[in-house]
């Protein structure tokens, strides 16, 4: 049974999580467009089957009405079982019951998955803002949300 909770940045399980994601993510982009840091978030889940730490996602808040999605991250054992849709709904959940109109996110070219799972759940095309305007490889989303 799939379980998600929200557990602290410098957990062990958010650090080996990071940490896999980062590796996979520099194996695909090169360092100037990997877009990793993440000091704090308003909101870090970590999804587990049993006692297996499987995916992770966060939420920061960059403004009063807008969420940025980060750091969505399945191991790939888990993939295509539901877990990144579980843990980014929880993410907008979590958002929209604490004032959000909007969620946003970035991500690259070569995150197929991670795109299609992103549009199927709403999520459009917008300019990239801020560090990410500067990647070559972003690709900026959003979704409005009705509050």
């Amino acid at each position: 049974m799939l379980t998600i909770s929200a557990e602290p940045l410098d957990s062990v399980d958010a650090r080996q999580l990071i940490g896999e994601l980062d590796d996979e993510l520099n194996s695909l982009y090169p360092p100037e467009d990997n877009f990793t840091e993440l000091p704090t978030a308003d909101a870090f889940l970590i999804a587990r089957y049993g006692h297996e730490p499987v995916g992770c996602g966060a939420l920061r808040f960059i403004d009063a009405t807008t969420g940025e999605i980060k750091r969505m991250y399945v191991v790939p054992t888990a993939r295509g079982r539901g877990v990144g849709r579980r843990v980014l709904e929880q993410l907008e959940t979590f958002a929209r019951d604490r004032g959000a109109h909007r969620l946003v996110l970035e991500t690259g070219p070569q995150q197929r998955a991670a795109i299609a799972l992103y549009e199927r759940a709403g999520f459009v095309s917008t300019p990239c803002w801020g560090e990410y305007a500067h990647g070559n490889n972003s690709l900026c989303l959003e979704k409005p949300l009705h509050v």
